[in-house]
């Protein structure tokens, strides 16, 4: 089940927490509990992402953005995502999480989130994020203008521009949905 509770509670501390910049990260503090546990008694990889969306939305409190989303009627998507996992998260375990937006392309918002054990990150994870209205994909820069950001946004960063590359090239639909077909 989805951690409702958790989500209040976060969002709650972002509400009180001092705005952000539109580049600045949060910096927000979890615990692995027993229900985040996989059969080998670590983090499980489902719940990583869970967790990295209890970061990333206080982030769009904090940066204005979840107040332009409410003034414009648009909702919010996650488009695409990768993770890299280096060290296990036990349970009880505590890990502090940055996210922080990278910044976009002509249709994409790209997010970067880690967590860590001390000076050890445990996990890494590139999100890819639409903005959405009734009429499709909202352009990133608008959104940007809507939450008080003048100019364009910086550079992507290599890997990440290589990362939407690959994606670009990914063919869609899946061709394992060929097995279907027969």
């Amino acid at each position: 089940m989805y951690p409702f509770a958790r989500l209040a509670l976060a969002l709650g501390m972002a509400s009180r927490q001092p705005r952000l910049g539109l580049f600045d990260p949060h910096v927000s503090r979890h615990i692995c509990w027993p229900w985040d546990l996989d059969p080998w008694r670590e983090l499980n990889n489902g719940r990583t992402l869970t967790l990295y969306d209890l970061g990333r939305t206080p982030l769009a409190v904090r940066s204005g953005l979840v107040d332009a989303l409410r003034a414009n009627g648009w909702g919010m998507t996650v488009a695409g995502s990768s993770v890299r996992y280096r060290r296990r998260v036990r349970m009880f375990d505590r890990v502090t999480m940055v996210s922080r937006l990278l910044g976009w392309d002509a249709r994409f918002l790209y997010l970067d989130q880690s967590m860590w054990s001390g000076a050890d990150c445990t996990s890494q994870a590139l999100i890819r994020s639409a903005v959405t209205s009734a009429h499709g994909i909202v352009a990133p820069e608008t959104v940007a203008r809507a939450m008080g950001h003048a100019g364009a946004g910086p550079a992507l960063p290599g890997w990440v521009v290589a990362w939407a590359e690959a994606e670009a090239q990914r063919p869609w639909p899946p061709l394992a949905g060929q097995v279907l077909a027969r």
